[in-house]
């Protein structure tokens, strides 16, 4: 598809000034902890919109709206569990790991309950970090091909090493400053997006309205207490889940918590993040309803194959439907929302390697060159593999769907392990291993058994569960059983 010169060279200009950015941060003298943490120094401002930038990924920028034209803002629910969680946060998780004073968030786990169980938090983190840069890296392509052309096997490796070189070589100071800018223009070009297709209706703004309306694609799911669909008390419990999650237990978050110069800034910094994205959440989601009304007032406008292509709608209208300019600005605002998030992935993925494997069982004390070998290694390994993942994951129906059933696989339960470990101070590392065995078991069940129990015999066994319960059941296993061992124990004695 041609597009005009001035859509391609701001979309290059971009790229080149944003990977150049970055790269400037490794000319500087940097020990470990200044790749890892940015020397702990970063203001509390850049640290939220970087908070801001974790959360929101071409997975939102893509996916979002996709989600919405196909269906309604079930989805939405989501994001609603965000401030429920930031309070959590705030007020528990990050005096927590401020006082720890490790740059590991799996580092307390072991204190708690021995090596084994900071391996298999690491592990887990590692696995849902490859998961998620591999579905941001599939979702990047999708405007490309619109765009140029090019096949997405080859546009995933192209912008995956250049997100790669980038993100290794600048740091973790790179990563939250890079974030802070491309937040600022991830929303401008989302607004500028919105306020087109709302003024391009044949019968003005209102139209919009009128037609999701009529579609019920404002519901935000069923109220009822079903948790074998996507309800609206399924989508907020999990959203819970994988929030607390994230704000426990994920390197991203953690890692952001200590870089900032005070336990106030940190908080801060987090509830900026946190609060930012519930609106911004919700205005992808009415992007989505918004096309579906702009397509339904011009179906000429839209091809048959692209009909329930969620994920390639939104890409789509910003070639063909988009003025000259801001084509080239929402493509640039989509790589910078999928930079972000791939950068930020990179560079934590590398810090637990060195923190959680390295210095445990190759080197405890590596002197600083040595670190800095190894984070360079890891991040560089860790984004190589995430491009494989990317090109497994090209051709799937829904990214978003896709995303968030890895996820709660690969998550492992390890919330349920780090809520034993908090509030209950008696349970032991045996108790907490009993458990987690238990969680991995219902893991399997409820992501396994709807893939191979398909014959008659096996059907009564097979788990009628949606998959978004996967982390909570799993994390609730795992809580529970440890518990009662621990108080089982104690009543015997």
């Amino acid at each position: 598809m041609d597009l005009p010169i001035i859509d391609l060279a701001i979309f290059f200009f971009y790229m080149l000034l944003i990977i150049g950015f970055g790269i400037s941060f490794s000319f500087r003298k940097r020990t470990a902890e200044d790749y890892t943490l940015g020397g702990g120094r970063l203001p509390a401002w850049a640290i939220g919109m970087s908070i801001f930038a974790t959360f929101v990924s071409s997975i939102s920028f893509l996916a979002l709206p996709g989600n919405a034209y196909m269906g309604n803002w079930n989805g939405f629910v989501f994001s609603l569990s965000i401030p429920l969680a930031a309070i959590v946060a705030v007020k528990y998780f990050v005096p927590l790991y401020r006082k720890l004073k490790s740059e590991s968030a799996y580092y307390y786990l072991e204190q708690r309950f021995g090596p084994w169980a900071g391996t298999y938090a690491s592990i887990c983190y590692l696995l849902t970090q490859l998961a998620r840069m591999g579905a941001i890296m599939y979702l990047l392509a999708l405007p490309m091909n619109a765009l140029l052309g090019w096949s997405i096997p080859l546009i995933i490796v192209v912008t995956g090493i250049s997100v790669i070189v980038y993100a290794s070589l600048g740091g973790f100071e790179a990563v939250v400053w890079t974030d802070a800018i491309q937040g600022i223009i991830l929303v401008g070009g989302a607004l500028a997006s919105l306020l087109v297709i709302m003024f391009s209706m044949p019968e003005g703004p209102g139209q919009v309205f009128t037609i999701a309306s009529e579609a019920n694609k404002f519901s935000l799911g069923s109220f009822d207490f079903d948790f074998t669909t996507s309800t609206f008390w399924l989508l907020l419990i999990y959203g819970l889940f994988i929030n607390l999650q994230n704000f426990g237990v994920d390197q991203n978050y953690v890692q952001r918590y200590l870089s900032a110069r005070t336990q106030k800034e940190a908080e801060k910094s987090t509830w900026l993040g946190s609060l930012l994205y519930v609106p911004v959440s919700l205005l992808f989601f009415f992007i989505g309803t918004a096309l579906f009304a702009y397509y339904q007032a011009k179906p000429e406008l839209l091809p048959a194959e692209l009909q329930g292509a969620g994920d390639k709608i939104f890409p789509y209208f910003i070639v063909t439907g988009l003025p000259a300019g801001v084509t080239g600005l929402l493509i640039a605002s989509i790589f910078a929302a999928g930079m972000s998030t791939v950068s930020t992935s990179i560079n934590s993925s590398g810090t637990v390697i060195l923190s959680d494997f390295y210095k445990k069982f190759f080197n405890r004390t590596p002197s600083q060159k040595e670190s800095m070998r190894v984070l360079l290694t890891a991040s560089f390994a860790m984004g190589g593999t995430s491009i494989f993942v990317a090109l497994a994951l090209n051709g799937v129906t829904s990214a978003l769907d896709a995303w968030w059933a890895l996820s709660s696989v690969f998550s492992g339960g390890v919330l349920g392990l780090f809520l034993l470990g908090v509030i209950s101070k008696r349970a032991k590392s045996v108790h907490a291993a009993i458990g987690v065995v238990v969680g991995v078991l219902v893991i399997m069940w409820l992501s396994l058994s709807p893939v191979f129990f398909t014959s008659d015999g096996w059907l009564a066994f097979r788990s009628p569960f949606h998959a978004n319960l996967t982390i909570i059941l799993s994390t609730t296993a795992i809580f529970c059983v440890g518990f009662g061992l621990t108080a089982l124990v104690k009543k015997e004695r």
